[in-house]
Protein backbone atom coordinates (compact mmCIF):
# COMPACT_ATOMS: atom_id res chain seq x y z
CA UNK A 1 0.00 0.00 0.00
CA UNK A 2 1.26 3.48 -0.91
CA UNK A 3 2.16 5.84 1.92
CA UNK A 4 0.23 9.10 2.33
CA UNK A 5 2.63 12.06 2.57
CA UNK A 6 1.80 15.54 3.91
CA UNK A 7 3.27 18.45 1.96
CA UNK A 8 4.21 21.80 3.50
CA UNK A 9 6.59 23.91 1.39
CA UNK A 10 9.02 26.24 3.15
CA UNK A 11 6.89 29.18 1.93
CA UNK A 12 3.93 28.02 4.04
CA UNK A 13 3.23 28.16 7.76
CA UNK A 14 2.15 25.12 9.72
CA UNK A 15 -1.63 24.80 9.24
CA UNK A 16 -3.68 26.30 12.08
CA UNK A 17 -5.68 23.09 12.54
CA UNK A 18 -5.23 19.38 11.87
CA UNK A 19 -4.96 19.43 8.07
CA UNK A 20 -2.19 19.43 5.49
CA UNK A 21 -1.50 22.04 2.83
CA UNK A 22 -1.18 19.15 0.41
CA UNK A 23 -1.34 15.37 0.53
CA UNK A 24 0.23 12.94 -1.91
CA UNK A 25 -0.56 9.25 -2.15
CA UNK A 26 0.80 7.32 -5.08
CA UNK A 27 0.28 9.47 -8.15
CA UNK A 28 -2.54 11.55 -6.62
CA UNK A 29 -1.82 14.96 -5.10
CA UNK A 30 -4.54 17.03 -3.44
CA UNK A 31 -3.75 20.67 -2.67
CA UNK A 32 -5.85 22.09 0.16
CA UNK A 33 -7.57 25.43 -0.31
CA UNK A 34 -4.96 28.17 -0.56
CA UNK A 35 -5.42 31.90 -0.13
CA UNK A 36 -3.39 35.02 -0.87
CA UNK A 37 -0.98 34.85 2.06
CA UNK A 38 2.54 36.08 1.48
CA UNK A 39 5.37 33.55 2.03
CA UNK A 40 5.76 32.60 5.67
CA UNK A 41 7.98 34.61 8.01
CA UNK A 42 8.96 32.68 11.12
CA UNK A 43 7.34 34.08 14.24
CA UNK A 44 4.78 36.15 12.33
CA UNK A 45 1.13 35.45 11.60
CA UNK A 46 0.21 34.91 7.94
CA UNK A 47 -0.22 38.19 6.04
CA UNK A 48 -2.61 38.78 3.13
CA UNK A 49 -0.75 40.10 0.07
CA UNK A 50 -3.12 43.05 -0.32
CA UNK A 51 -6.71 44.09 -0.73
CA UNK A 52 -7.13 43.68 -4.52
CA UNK A 53 -8.49 40.56 -6.21
CA UNK A 54 -5.65 40.51 -8.79
CA UNK A 55 -2.83 40.44 -6.24
CA UNK A 56 -4.65 37.90 -4.05
CA UNK A 57 -5.38 35.64 -7.04
CA UNK A 58 -1.77 35.70 -8.26
CA UNK A 59 -0.43 35.00 -4.75
CA UNK A 60 -2.95 32.18 -4.35
CA UNK A 61 -1.74 30.65 -7.62
CA UNK A 62 1.86 30.93 -6.34
CA UNK A 63 0.86 29.16 -3.11
CA UNK A 64 -0.91 26.34 -4.98
CA UNK A 65 2.06 26.01 -7.36
CA UNK A 66 4.51 25.73 -4.41
CA UNK A 67 2.60 22.73 -3.07
CA UNK A 68 2.33 21.13 -6.51
CA UNK A 69 6.10 21.47 -6.94
CA UNK A 70 6.75 20.16 -3.41
CA UNK A 71 4.86 17.02 -4.47
CA UNK A 72 6.64 16.69 -7.82
CA UNK A 73 3.73 18.02 -9.90
CA UNK A 74 3.11 20.97 -12.21
CA UNK A 75 0.07 22.82 -13.49
CA UNK A 76 -0.07 20.35 -16.41
CA UNK A 77 -0.76 17.55 -13.90
CA UNK A 78 -3.81 19.36 -12.46
CA UNK A 79 -7.08 17.66 -13.33
CA UNK A 80 -9.48 19.78 -11.27
CA UNK A 81 -9.45 23.20 -9.64
CA UNK A 82 -12.04 24.70 -7.34
CA UNK A 83 -12.20 28.47 -6.97
CA UNK A 84 -14.02 30.04 -4.05
CA UNK A 85 -14.90 33.73 -4.36
CA UNK A 86 -16.44 35.98 -1.73
CA UNK A 87 -18.16 38.26 -4.26
CA UNK A 88 -20.13 37.27 -7.37
CA UNK A 89 -19.03 40.56 -8.96
CA UNK A 90 -15.43 39.26 -9.01
CA UNK A 91 -16.20 36.38 -11.39
CA UNK A 92 -15.35 38.11 -14.70
CA UNK A 93 -12.19 39.72 -13.31
CA UNK A 94 -11.03 36.42 -11.81
CA UNK A 95 -11.62 34.65 -15.14
CA UNK A 96 -9.49 37.24 -16.96
CA UNK A 97 -6.67 36.90 -14.38
CA UNK A 98 -6.98 33.09 -14.51
CA UNK A 99 -6.78 32.96 -18.32
CA UNK A 100 -3.82 35.35 -18.49
CA UNK A 101 -1.94 33.51 -15.73
CA UNK A 102 -2.21 30.13 -17.39
CA UNK A 103 -1.35 31.55 -20.79
CA UNK A 104 1.82 33.04 -19.28
CA UNK A 105 2.56 29.77 -17.44
CA UNK A 106 2.36 27.92 -20.77
CA UNK A 107 -0.34 25.50 -19.58
CA UNK A 108 -0.79 22.78 -22.16
CA UNK A 109 -4.27 21.88 -23.41
CA UNK A 110 -6.58 20.65 -22.20
CA UNK A 111 -7.08 22.97 -19.26
CA UNK A 112 -8.14 21.38 -15.96
CA UNK A 113 -11.81 21.10 -15.08
CA UNK A 114 -12.94 23.89 -12.76
CA UNK A 115 -15.77 24.80 -10.42
CA UNK A 116 -16.32 28.30 -9.05
CA UNK A 117 -18.55 28.98 -6.06
CA UNK A 118 -19.24 31.88 -3.71
CA UNK A 119 -18.42 31.53 -0.03
CA UNK A 120 -17.58 33.39 3.13
CA UNK A 121 -13.86 33.63 3.93
CA UNK A 122 -12.05 35.29 6.86
CA UNK A 123 -11.96 39.09 6.74
CA UNK A 124 -9.76 40.49 3.99
CA UNK A 125 -9.62 37.32 1.91
CA UNK A 126 -11.34 37.42 -1.50
CA UNK A 127 -10.37 34.09 -3.08
CA UNK A 128 -9.40 30.53 -2.20
CA UNK A 129 -8.27 27.83 -4.65
CA UNK A 130 -7.67 24.10 -4.29
CA UNK A 131 -6.39 21.64 -6.88
CA UNK A 132 -6.28 17.91 -7.60
CA UNK A 133 -3.30 16.63 -9.60
CA UNK A 134 -2.51 13.21 -11.04
CA UNK A 135 1.18 12.60 -11.70
CA UNK A 136 2.58 10.42 -14.40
Amino acid sequence: MTEKIALTPATHTTPPAKFSHGVKKGNILQVAGQVGFLPAVEGQAPTVVGPALREQTLQTFANVKAILEEGGASWDDVMMMRVYLTDVDHFAEMNAIYDQYFQEEGLKAPAPARTTVYVGLPAGLLIEIDALAVLG
